[in-house]
């Protein structure tokens, strides 16, 4: 006989009871669930429970916590990440896959590479181009992956992925748009006597998008108060190279550096809350006159130029 002084009577109010049995996990109703979510208080099988800071939590309410918690920001509004550079190691590895295929078949450099004859009918070459490099030595991709790798330890983490690859992109495009305009403009005569030679010239490299990292890091500094004085010597050498060597479009370079700085400058002034999502505004008008200066330029051209293709320089 139990001598329980509460045998008999009704549980107390605000007193937690044992359960009388097994719950059914929301999610999986053919299964027993005997721990409930300490957020919802729903059943949760094992399947569907997350360690939580105090006790278990079920995927729904882990996901909504998720979903809803502010992540955290860099200074210049990206969102924060830790461990390595993701997005600038991804394009090393871009570029290295695209050089071996370029020594396995030559014909992958003339169909990607960036000719100003070709900008019209085969626009994506304002991109691809920015991911070859000469197969005809190494030394050129090894000096810009080392660059990409230098300035992307840095820039990555400080910008956030997502404005760092957009910042790469868009000082790709704009070191070929530099290429294009800084071409001429050709006419019939000068293209078949050689005059023109520059606009049926074939340009690759990632040098323009590097180039921009270099004109962004300038920006960020002086707005952080750091020191750029080495940063200038080393744009200086290598700019050099593209007047002493032949062969390197110094024109990308440039395109590159004005376009990444002016795309640092948009991030900068779009760095706050509140206005910061309007930073994807601002580069897309970057972007938008880019295109704007190549269609403008490509309209100012006769037909017969203009409508130049691969097939008329025997790669179809």
């Amino acid at each position: 006989m139990s001598d329980n002084p509460t045998s008999g009577q009704p549980p107390l109010e605000g007193v937690p009871q044992p359960a009388a049995g097994p719950s059914v996990c929301p999610r999986h109703p053919d299964r027993e669930a005997y721990v409930r979510c300490q957020r919802c208080g729903r059943p949760a099988c094992p399947e569907c429970q997350r360690p939580a800071a105090v006790g278990i939590q079920c995927v729904d309410c882990v996901r909504e916590a998720a979903r809803t918690t502010p992540s955290a920001k860099t200074v210049f509004g990206g969102r924060a990440t830790s461990g390595a550079p993701v997005v600038t190691y991804s394009i090393i590895a871009i570029c290295v896959v695209a050089y071996l295929i370029q020594r396995v078949d030559p014909t992958v450099t003339a169909r990607f590479s960036f000719v100003p004859a070709l900008g019209w009918t085969e626009p994506w070459r304002f991109l691809t181009a920015a991911f070859l490099h000469s197969p005809d030595t190494i030394f050129h991709i090894l000096l810009n992956m080392f660059a990409l790798w230098s300035l992307g330890q840095y820039l990555e983490p400080m910008l956030g992925r997502a404005r760092f690859a957009a910042l790469y992109l868009i000082s790709g495009i704009g070191g070929q748009v530099a290429v294009m305009l800084l071409a001429g403009s050709p006419t019939l005569a000068g293209l078949n006597s050689g005059r023109d030679i520059s606009w049926l010239t074939p340009v690759v490299g990632a040098s323009g998008a590097i180039f921009g990292l270099f004109g962004a890091l300038l920006v960020l500094n002086r707005h952080l108060g750091r020191s750029s004085a080495a940063m200038y010597a080393t744009i200086a050498i290598n700019a050099a190279f593209g007047f002493i060597y032949p062969g390197i479009a110094w024109q990308a370079h440039l395109g590159g550096l004005v376009t990444g700085a002016a795309c640092a400058a948009i991030i900068v002034a779009f760095r706050h809350q509140g206005v910061r999502q309007r930073v994807w505004l601002a580069l897309g008008g970057v972007l938008a006159v880019l295109v704007a200066v190549v269609v403008v330029k490509y309209l100012a051209l006769p037909d017969v130029i203009r409508m130049i293709s691969s097939k008329d320089f025997g790669l179809r």
